[in-house]
């Protein structure tokens, strides 16, 4: 019954937008990179129901330089397109269990590592509307896609493979049992981007950095991004973080720790350094909080080559301070928001792609 009605509202647009002669042409270019990069969180988390082929289909739609999402392993070694390591009830539903009596359902609150991919495709992960995000879109009965599932979907929208990717190892470096390991997400991730026509424009992001030293032994020529926040940057007790691939910020010079972190995800042979643009360090001054991502860090990391990509930045004070600072990009939950401001700005956007194109393709991945 659900799916029905994902394809009854797919369907539904489709013809709006087919009946709609406001809709321009739509002109091909190179690719994204000439563009200031807006990206689109797990396609547009503001929007649409997160990390499902709805929310790339808008991230499409709205213009977004970039999709940026997450991937996770399943017990069967399948790569799929998620976020967390398990599933949470307040974004997926139930619906049966994959073969009569299977001991591990429900499925809900599992941990994607545990489940197989057979099991995760029996979930409705598009019927419930995030209370954070009161605008997001729903496609009840929308299904977590593989990474080639996804690959496929955006190639039938896009296809002189414009789009850029930003994908993220979804890896656990504190409590690895709940995730696979490092091996198997740069062994089995780079086998799929490898394969994929988009190959060129896939940014490999985490905030494990072990996995972006592993992937750039496996293949230097990929672009990789290291993420990091207040989480992993600090331990208690002066201890190494496990996050860092082994390295103490502490060990380089500096002068601030703003400094220090370009300075790590260099050492790493980082591409791209991507810090948390929103987290605000309390200080003991008269000065009061400073933000994590600072002018000083932007300029570090263009000392050294890097590109400096915070997250996740949904409000234009904050784009406008960090464009203002240097930063080359952002990735938020309202790409068609942060594009819209990119613009006035008189930055170059990324076009957007047709509705009618996109609704046509996503009709035909969701069947």
């Amino acid at each position: 019954m659900c799916i029905i009605f994902v394809y009854a509202l797919v369907f539904t647009e489709i013809s709006l937008v087919y009946a709609s002669p406001s809709q321009g042409p739509f002109r091909t270019v190179s690719n994204n990179h000439q563009f200031y990069d807006v990206q689109a969180h797990r396609g547009g988390r503001g929007n649409v129901v997160e990390s499902t082929l709805p929310s790339f289909a808008w991230g499409l739609i709205d213009g977004a330089t970039t999709l940026e999402l997450d991937n996770g392993i399943t017990q069967d070694g399948e790569v799929v397109v998620w976020h967390d390591e398990n599933i949470l009830p307040e974004k997926c539903s139930d619906t049966a269990p994959v073969v009569p009596d299977d001991p591990a359902y429900p499925y809900v609150g599992k941990f994607i590592s545990n489940l197989t991919l057979a099991q995760i495709k029996t979930l409705d992960c598009g019927s419930k509307r995030q209370t954070n995000y009161p605008h997001q879109l729903a496609y009840p009965g929308a299904r977590i896609p593989t990474l080639r599932e996804v690959f496929d979907f955006v190639s039938c929208v896009d296809l002189s493979h414009q789009m850029l990717w930003n994908i993220e190892s979804k890896i656990n470096a504190r409590y690895p049992n709940r995730t696979a390991g490092v091996d198997d997400f740069v062994q089995k991730q780079h086998e799929i981007f490898i394969s994929s026509p988009y190959y060129q424009s896939i940014t490999y992001q985490s905030f494990d950095w072990r996995t972006l030293v592993s992937m750039k032994t496996l293949d230097d020529k990929l672009i990789t991004s290291a993420l990091i926040d207040e989480d992993t940057a600090f331990t208690s007790r002066g201890s190494t973080s496990p996050w860092l691939a082994g390295l103490r910020l502490e060990s380089f010079p500096g002068p601030s720790l703003s400094e220090q972190i370009a300075q790590a995800a260099h050492a790493i042979q980082a591409d791209i350094l991507s810090p948390t643009g929103t987290f605000l360090i309390p200080s003991s001054s008269h000065e009061g909080s400073s933000h994590f991502t600072t002018p000083e860090m932007i300029s570090e990391a263009h000392r050294f080559g890097m590109k400096v990509v915070p997250w996740t930045v949904n409000g234009l004070d904050r784009a406008e301070e960090l464009f203002k600072d240097g930063a080359d990009g952002v990735i938020t939950d309202y790409p068609n928001v942060v594009r819209r401001w990119a613009k006035q700005q008189g930055l170059r956007v990324a076009p957007k792609y047709p509705r009618q194109r996109v609704f046509s393709c996503l009709y035909q991945h969701m069947r």
